[in-house]
C-alpha cells in the first residue's frame, strides 16, 4: 500500500481504542483504527473479560438509567445498594496503597457514571452481574463489593457493540495491521509506520492515540520487569499484547510511569493453555476461594482467603500462587458452600477432583503432600469461630484464628462430603507499568513536556494501579481515558491544542 492519510489514527482494537475512536469521530474527524489481530481474534484483552464495569451509582434512578430494561420483579427483589464517589475513591486508595496518581483517579471516579451512560448511548447494553457479584439471601438478590454492571454478552459482547458502533459511524478498521514505529517530525508525532503481511507503509495522521494494552503477553518483558518466574505464568487474554504501544512511545521520548514491577494476575486453571481461549473466555479463572481454602504443594495454606471481598483480592493472589512451590495451588471446598461457587467452576475444561473423605481427597491432589494437607485441614477446622454466623454478602467476621495464616471472613469447617478441589496457577491479565499522561491523556516525555500529537489510553497508561486493583476498574478506566484521548486528539487534529 502507498502512504495514506487520516485525521486521527488509533492504534489498538479494544475497549479503550474504540472509545477514543468513537469520540474523535463524534467530533467530525476521519478516524482510522489499526488492529494487530485478525478479525476472529479482535478486541485485545477486552474480548476476554467478563464485561464487569465499575462506576459510581448513588440511587435506583442511576441504576435505571444504566439498565432501563430491568423487570418489575428485578426492581422489587434486587438490592443493588449504592456505590458513591467516596466509596470509589476509598477503594482506589486502599487497593493501590495510596500510590495512584490523584489527578487520574479523580478523573476516573468523577467521570465513571457519565462514561457508562455514554457507552449505553453507543449501543452497549448493561445487565446486572448476578452470577458474579450477587448472592440470593431470603429470596432477594443482594449485590456486594460495589460492582453491579455487566455488559450483555461479556467481553465478546462489548467488542461486538464497539465494532458495530464504529461501522455505523464510518470509522475505518484495518485488521492484521501492526504499527511498528511512530513517525515523529520536529518533536511531534505525525503518524505511524505500519506492517500488514509483508507490506510496510506509513499512515500519516494529525494526531495518534496508542491503546495497545500492556506487555503481559511478552515473556521476556515479564521477566525483565516483573521478575524471575513470571515467564512461567499463563496469559489470561490476547497473545498480541506484547508492549508495542509502550515501546513505540518510549522510542520517541515518552516517560515511563507507574508500577512497572506490578500486574493484575489471578488464580487460573492449572492446565489452561498458554494464552486465552476465546471459546472459554474468562472461565479458566477460579474466584470463589473466599468460601474455601487454598493449599500449596506442602499441603499448607499460604494466604488469607477471606481477607476481603473477592473483587478486592483476586487481582493480587495470582502472583502469590506463582510464588508457591511448583507455581500452583489447590482450592478446597466442601458441600456446604458448593452452591456459592461461580459459574466458571462448572465448565468442561476444568482441573477438578472430588472425594467422599478427606483422606481420599488428599490422595487425589496431584503434587501435594497428603500428610501435610490432612494436618493443615485438621488445624484449620479446629480454629474456626463457629459461634459467628456465616453470611456470604458481607464481611461476616467468621474467622479462623490462632493459625500461622489466619482467615478473616467466611471460614467454614471443611468436614461435609462430597469434597471438591480445583487446581490453579497464575494467570496474568495486564501489567501496571506504562506511559505517563496528563489529564488530557497527552503523553508526557522524559523532560516533563507534552509530546505534540501523541495520546494514550487503556492498560498502557501508568500511574493508576499499584499492587492491586478493584474489580471492574480496567474497562471503566479504558473507557474514561479513551474518551479523553479521543477528544484531545480531535482538538489536536484541528490545531486547537
Amino acid at each position: 500500500m502507498a502512504e495514506t492519510q487520516t485525521d486521527v489514527l488509533v492504534i489498538g482494537g479494544g475497549n479503550a481504542a474504540f472509545c477514543a475512536a468513537l469520540t474523535a469521530r463524534d467530533a467530525g474527524l476521519d478516524v482510522t483504527v489499526l488492529e494487530r489481530a485478525p478479525f476472529d481474534e479482535r478486541g485485545g484483552n477486552s474480548r476476554f473479560t467478563a464485561g464487569m464495569v465499575r462506576c459510581v451509582y448513588e440511587s435506583m434512578d442511576d441504576i435505571l438509567k444504566l439498565m432501563p430494561d430491568l423487570t418489575d420483579d428485578e426492581k422489587k427483589n434486587v438490592d443493588f445498594g449504592t456505590y458513591t464517589r467516596e466509596d470509589f475513591f476509598d477503594d482506589m486508595a486502599r487497593m493501590t496503597q495510596h500510590q495512584a496518581n490523584p489527578d487520574l483517579v479523580e478523573l476516573l471516579v468523577n467521570s465513571s457514571l457519565e462514561t457508562a451512560l455514554w457507552m449505553r448511548s453507543k449501543g452497549i447494553r448493561f445487565i446486572p452481574g448476578y452470577g458474579r457479584q450477587a448472592f440470593k439471601v431470603d429470596g432477594k438478590f443482594k449485590f456486594w463489593g460495589g460492582l453491579t454492571l455487566e455488559v450483555s454478552g461479556g467481553g465478546p459482547g462489548l467488542v461486538d457493540y464497539h465494532t458495530n458502533a464504529a461501522k455505523r459511524a464510518g470509522i475505518v478498521i484495518h485488521y492484521e495491521t501492526r504499527a511498528s514505529s511512530l513517525i515523529a517530525e520536529n518533536g511531534a508525532v505525525v503518524g505511524a509506520n505500519v506492517r500488514r503481511g509483508r507490506e510496510t507503509f506509513p499512515i500519516r495522521a494529525k494526531a495518534v492515540v496508542v491503546a495497545t494494552g500492556g506487555f503481559e503477553a511478552n515473556p521476556e518483558w515479564r521477566t525483565r520487569y516483573l521478575g524471575p518466574g513470571w515467564d512461567l505464568s499463563k496469559v489470561r487474554g490476547t497473545r498480541f499484547n506484547t508492549g508495542d504501544g509502550i515501546r513505540m512511545a518510549l522510542d520517541v521520548g515518552a516517560s515511563p510511569y507507574g508500577h512497572w514491577s506490578g500486574c493484575h494476575a489471578v488464580g487460573w486453571d492449572r492446565n489452561a493453555p498458554e494464552f486465552g481461549d476465546l471459546a472459554v473466555g474468562d472461565n479458566f479463572q477460579k474466584h470463589s476461594y473466599p468460601f474455601g481454602i487454598m493449599v500449596n504443594a506442602t499441603g499448607q495454606r499460604f494466604v488469607d482467603e477471606g481477607a476481603d471481598f473477592r473483587n478486592y483480592t483476586y487481582a493480587k493472589y495470582g502472583g502469590v500462587i506463582l510464588s508457591q512451590p511448583g507455581q500452583f495451588a489447590w482450592q478446597i471446598f466442601d458441600s456446604k458452600v458448593l452452591k456459592y461457587l461461580r459459574d466458571e467452576y462448572r465448565i468442561r475444561q476444568v482441573t477438578k477432583v472430588t472425594a467422599n473423605t478427606l483422606e481420599e481427597l488428599a490422595g487425589k491432589l496431584d503434587d501435594v503432600d497428603p500428610k501435610g494437607f490432612l494436618k493443615e485441614i485438621e488445624e484449620y477446622n479446629r480454629s474456626i469461630r463457629t459461634d459467628i454466623p456465616f453470611n456470604p454478602t458481607v464481611k461476616d467476621g467468621r474467622c479462623a484464628t490462632g493459625l500461622k495464616v489466619p482467615k478473616t471472613n467466611w471460614a467454614n469447617p471443611i468436614d461435609t462430603p462430597p469434597f471438591e478441589a480445583y487446581a490453579v496457577t497464575c494467570g496474568i491479565t495486564f501489567t501496571f507499568g506504562g506511559l505517563r499522561i496528563n489529564t488530557a491523556a497527552q503523553v508526557i516525555d522524559t523532560e516533563g513536556a507534552e509530546i505534540p500529537g501523541l495520546f494514550a489510553a487503556g492498560e498502557l497508561v501508568g500511574g493508576l494501579f499499584y499492587f492491586n486493583y478493584p474489580g471492574g476498574t480496567g474497562l471503566m478506566s479504558g473507557a474514561v481515558f479513551g474518551r479523553i484521548a479521543g477528544s484531545s486528539a480531535a482538538r489536536a487534529a484541528r490545531g486547537q491544542n
